[in-house]
């Protein structure tokens, strides 16, 4: 699942300044969180916010931290069936809520480079990825139960999830001509045909 840690008790000036964080990269993008922007936004001046903040990156990390655990709510609960083909996609139909519905955040997450990104194999081994996590564990378990062919649970993974990923990159990018709805089908038919090849 989403990782959702307890969070260090922040100042509310300190909570008002990560919401308005949030709101700028989830609609305008990571470029567009600047301190000048950010303080503009809550009322303050761009050096009140290092107060709260040392620097931006920290600011950013904290932003990820809250968007995470927002997501850590429903994330994984939603599923067709309690068969493990049900159960990853539900997980494929989170994934791609928070691609297309939040696709600046997505991006962030994912593709954008940045010091703290979580790296493979040894972050998405020890379960500190969160999209990855779910459906590493429910690998895990189809391995264990023989749902699946035997394999190393961490590389299935992501031979699962890499297509999905690719695709949401075409989507992103304007590669695909396909309305929301065809194209979420496309994912689940690419899945389905990876799983094809991989079950036991």
């Amino acid at each position: 699942m989403v990782h959702d840690r307890e969070p260090e008790a922040r100042h509310p000036t300190a909570d008002r300044i990560a919401a308005a964080a949030g709101e700028l990269l989830v609609e305008r993008g990571a470029a567009a969180v600047t301190m000048r922007a950010v303080g503009n936004a809550v009322g303050l001046s761009a050096m009140a916010i290092y107060k709260h903040f040392p620097n931006r990156e920290a600011l950013l990390r904290a932003v990820v931290d809250d968007e995470l655990r927002k997501l850590s709510r429903t994330w994984g609960r939603r599923r067709e069936s309690d068969d493990f083909e049900g159960r990853l996609l539900g997980l494929q139909d989170d994934f791609l809520d928070l691609a297309l519905g939040k696709p600046h955040l997505y991006s962030f997450l994912i593709t954008e480079r940045r010091e703290q990104a979580r790296r493979f194999p040894h972050d998405f081994r020890d379960g500190g990825t969160p999209a990855f996590a779910p459906v590493h564990a429910l690998v895990t378990e189809a391995i264990r139960q023989g749902v699946l062919k035997d394999g190393d649970p961490v590389e299935v993974t992501l031979g699962l999830t890499s297509g999905t990923v690719g695709l949401v990159q075409f989507y992103l990018g304007g590669r695909v001509g396909l309305s929301e709805p065809e194209f979420r089908e496309l994912c689940r038919r690419t899945i389905r045909r990876v799983l094809d090849g991989i079950r036991a």
